[in-house]
């Protein structure tokens, strides 16, 4: 096994001692470089012998360099290796729900260990080997995020649609005895993996010195399940329910282990017409990525960020400039609460939660929101400008269905302004579209 150097930074460690572009990476301090994670992990030392090909012939060079120094060689792809595949046929698979004419981009069925631990992606471990369970523990690679989605085996392997499924526990028993750490989660669906199973999930977990969290967040289900298991999304009962449960777990393990582990997303609060809990209750926001907080978090910076305005700025302005806020169903009310209690004066803001009509009205989260939906349902709004969260966009640019930012504004004849996921974000576009040269830290 090799790897294709396609540059070398100047300068570099690498550099000095002759390494050069077509070289081919092989060993570093004797051990096979198997991907990015064998080369962070290897180079890390002061000193350290690196193995090349060079017209196929070995060649071994000695560097001296910084700990934890670049070597500063560059590869055809930022892993080394290809992306690992899903092998899983799991009940609520969201990429088996998407419209036809969902880009290609979006059908990659990935579960890649490795980019769990650079970029906080959810997996399974279904298709890791118990040698690659070692290299993983070896490498010290911490904190993983793992979708457990329940620990009975059976219903596992019935939820994940593989009888590799089966062999989750021994698995984060593993990691866990080794020193590695790990973010857990659930997709619940409404009779299948709540209720008692879920109970039994919470309490194997937490016993587990490894697990750090574990996130409960509801099945999401489009409008193109043809073919597809018979699924249904929570009722507000039902979703207060798995409240309920977490709950006492968490009133119990915040004793216990001095943290309350299970965080229910906002969308099971939402369902279920709870209020969303207070800050504290969130510790850190470690899980904010799968959904968990992120209203929370947005309304204290955004509070924090709104204390810092001159009382002259803190005041409704009826008369102030239009603004319209486009987000999904879901988080309508409650940002277009959050304005009301905290109005900035010059600004007169509205707050339209739109429907998704490409993957289905079922589908209620702000990131999902098309181009189509947002230009077609926002056409005529009386207003001076857009705002959208950016986490609409990929690149900044282009929706999910592959309509431009560009695009969007030429539709509406208006512009079409992206929000980042902070609140004091929020707030200092709010200001500058109001025309106040006021801002914010």
């Amino acid at each position: 096994m090799s790897h294709l150097i396609v540059s070398v930074d100047p300068g570099s460690p690498a550099e000095r001692v002759g390494i050069r572009a077509g070289d081919r990476l092989a060993r570093i301090g004797g051990v096979t470089v198997i991907d990015f994670i064998d080369y962070q992990a290897l180079s890390a030392q002061r000193r350290l012998t690196v193995q090349v090909l060079r017209d196929g012939k070995p060649m071994d060079v000695s560097i001296r360099k910084d700990e934890y120094a670049p070597l500063g060689m560059n590869f055809s792809t930022p892993m080394m290796s290809g992306t690992r595949l899903c092998c899983n046929k799991c009940l609520f698979c969201f990429v088996d729900q998407l419209p036809g004419d969902a880009r290609d981009t979006m059908r990659v069925k990935d579960d890649d260990w490795r980019m769990s631990l650079m970029m906080g992606n959810y997996v399974t471990l279904t298709n890791v080997s118990d040698a690659e369970l070692d290299r993983i523990i070896e490498r010290h690679c911490s904190p993983l995020y793992i979708s457990v989605h329940c620990t009975d085996p059976d219903l596992r392997v019935h939820v994940l649609g593989t009888p590799r499924a089966r062999r989750l526990m021994g698995q984060l028993k593993k990691l866990s005895d080794g020193g590695v750490e790990f973010h857990c989660q659930c997709v619940l669906c409404p009779g299948i993996n709540d209720g008692a199973a879920l109970d039994r999930t919470i309490r194997e977990l937490s016993a587990l010195k490894g697990a750090r969290s574990l996130a409960l967040v509801p099945v999401g289900l489009t409008g193109h399940r043809e073919g597809l298991t018979a699924l249904r999304t929570y009722r507000p009962e039902e979703a207060r329910a798995v409240l309920e449960l977490a709950e006492v777990w968490r009133e119990r393990l915040l004793i216990e282990r001095g943290t309350r582990f299970v965080f229910p997303s906002d969308e099971f609060y939402l369902q279920g017409g709870c209020p969303i809990p207070p800050d504290e209750a969130y510790e850190g926001y470690e899980q904010i990525d799968d959904g968990v907080g992120l209203l929370r978090l947005l309304d204290t910076e955004y509070q924090e960020a709104w204390r810092q305005l001159p009382e002259a700025l803190r005041q409704h302005s009826p008369n102030g400039k239009k603004l319209a806020i486009a987000c999904g169903k879901s988080a309508g009310g409650f940002i277009r609460q959050m304005l009301q209690d905290y109005p900035v004066s010059g600004a007169n803001i509205s707050v339209y939660a739109l429907e998704n009509t490409w993957f289905g009205p079922t589908v209620t989260v702000s990131g999902l929101i098309t181009g189509g939906d947002l230009t077609e349902q926002m056409a005529g709004v009386d207003c001076e400008a857009v705002l959208i969260t950016t986490v609409m966009l990929r690149d900044n640019e282009i929706f999910l269905d592959d309509m431009t930012l560009t695009e969007a504004v030429a539709r509406l004849g208006k512009p079409v302004v992206p929000v980042g996921r902070q609140g004091e974000d929020l707030l200092n576009t709010i200001l500058e579209l109001s025309g106040s040269e006021i801002r914010v830290e």
